[in-house]
């Protein structure tokens, strides 16, 4: 890695710590007669991505965070509007949502962070004393415009909101999937193992045991199995391989940055001679919550879609890992990198460094276009917008006419970046997008 890299690399890390110090220090002055009640979910967002990062969640792992406290949120503030129906409880295993009291006043906006922010602390979040920073001060700012019996009141609303949720998340597999060996994979010639440069064992090997929220398993949507690995040259897999390898070879300035924008990889560990270091990246499921929050503030969603919207698209995205997991180490099928390593060419490298699962099929693709389909379903087709997202992380942005074009554009990053084969895409957009739809079916009022 030259100078300029490591600068560039260390210049990123400058910016999401300056970022957050600018957010924390925003909140002193924060005034709750001049935010509205959708800003005030948006910064909540906002802060638990910026935990998520800083943590290194994997993206299994950030999507359970998101659809718990998201479904806390929304659970709450939808009270604030008459006749809004609950979603949890279209969902496995959550049972009634408590009802606030007849006649009694509340703040639903304060009783939705209250029960966001219990979550999130309860559902193992680490660096906790950023987080406890920003809402004491949002409580504290209630507390000041507030009567004490309606700040109490919606409070502890919050509280029993949020005592539901966790009792799902307490059951969910979780916590029975921790501590489990270390999946090494096979050295069979089609099955996948540890990849360089850090050959790191594979990550949440037995995320499909986790508890669906809307599927009846995780194997509902299990797609067709991956071609046979076979290097004649008239095999499917023997082209597929040779066209990743062609690509990039040849990749345009367009393509590289493609590859750059939907990276998303929380586990990229740069190299500089002996040193390592992390370079810290919101998980593709960040990037899609924040593309959520982009479309609620361009369509001037109010607070109660807006939640609605962000508890959704966590459950596709909570789903769709569910789904893509339980093909990942069904097949365990093998990465790009180790094929062409083992076979023709032992010093190409990929142009992003492939993350640490098997590779049938795409996780992006899987993901993207599973959440594009709800959100279009939520802000309807296309929602031209400019994906600010990662700006303040990797310094990028770009525009897109729709979600699916978003998505699309997400899932073909994976070809141009070296870890997928295209059939591997093709069908983790076409597993995402059944899913989806299944979603938007199950949970539309």
């Amino acid at each position: 890695m030259n100078k300029s890299t490591i600068s560039k690399n260390l210049m990123m890390k400058v910016i999401l710590i300056t970022s957050f110090i600018i957010l924390i220090s925003s909140c002193n002055q924060m005034q709750p007669t001049k935010l509205t009640d959708t800003d005030i979910l948006h910064q909540n967002q906002d802060q638990l991505t910026q935990v998520i990062i800083y943590d290194v969640f994997t993206p299994p792992v950030a999507s359970r965070i998101y659809v718990y406290s998201s479904l806390a949120s929304y659970e709450a503030i939808r009270f604030s509007s008459e006749g809004t129906t609950s979603i949890a409880e279209k969902l496995h295993d959550f049972g009634a949502i408590p009802q606030p009291e007849k006649g009694k006043e509340y703040n639903y906006t304060l009783a939705a962070s209250k029960a966001f922010f219990n979550v999130v602390h309860n559902v193992k979040v680490f660096s906790v004393d950023s987080l406890k920073n920003y809402e004491e001060l949002l409580f504290r700012n209630y507390k000041k415009q507030l009567s004490d019996s309606v700040y109490n009141r919606s409070v502890a609303f919050g509280d029993t909101i949020a005592r539901v949720i966790l009792a799902r998340a307490g059951r969910d597999g979780y916590f029975q999937s921790r501590g489990k060996s270390k999946y090494l994979g096979s050295n069979e010639p089609d099955k996948w193992r540890p990849t360089p440069p850090d050959y790191l064992d594979g990550v949440e090997w037995c995320w499909n045991t986790m508890k669906p929220m809307i599927m009846d398993s995780a194997s509902q949507f299990m797609p067709a199995r991956p071609p046979i690995y076979s290097m004649d040259s008239s095999s499917l897999f023997y082209k597929s391989l040779h066209e990743v390898y062609a690509i990039n070879k040849n990749l345009t300035e367009e393509q590289m940055t493609i590859a750059r924008y939907w990276d998303d990889n929380p586990f990229v560990i740069e190299h500089s001679g002996h040193m390592m270091f992390s370079n810290k990246k919101i998980t593709p499921g960040g990037h899609w919550m924040g593309i959520c929050a982009i479309a609620s503030k361009q369509s001037g969603a109010d607070a109660v879609k807006t939640a609605r919207a962000y508890a959704l698209t966590s459950v596709a995205l909570y789903e769709s890992f569910i789904s893509c997991w339980d093909e990942k180490y069904r097949s365990s099928y093998v990465r790009p990198v180790t094929a062409i390593n083992e076979t023709f060419d032992n010093t190409w490298m990929p142009f992003l460094q492939t993350p640490p699962f098997p590779e049938y099929a795409s996780g992006h693709s899987t993901i993207t276009a599973c959440a594009a389909s709800v959100l279009t379903a939520v802000y309807g087709d296309n929602f031209a917008f400019q994906d600010t997202s990662d700006l303040r992380y990797i310094g990028m942005q770009r525009h897109f006419n729709s979600f699916n074009e978003a998505a699309s554009e997400a899932s073909i990053s994976r070809v141009y970046g070296g870890i997928h084969y295209r059939f591997s895409v093709d069908i983790g957009e076409a597993q995402g997008k059944k899913l989806g739809a299944y979603i938007n079916e199950k949970l539309t009022d």
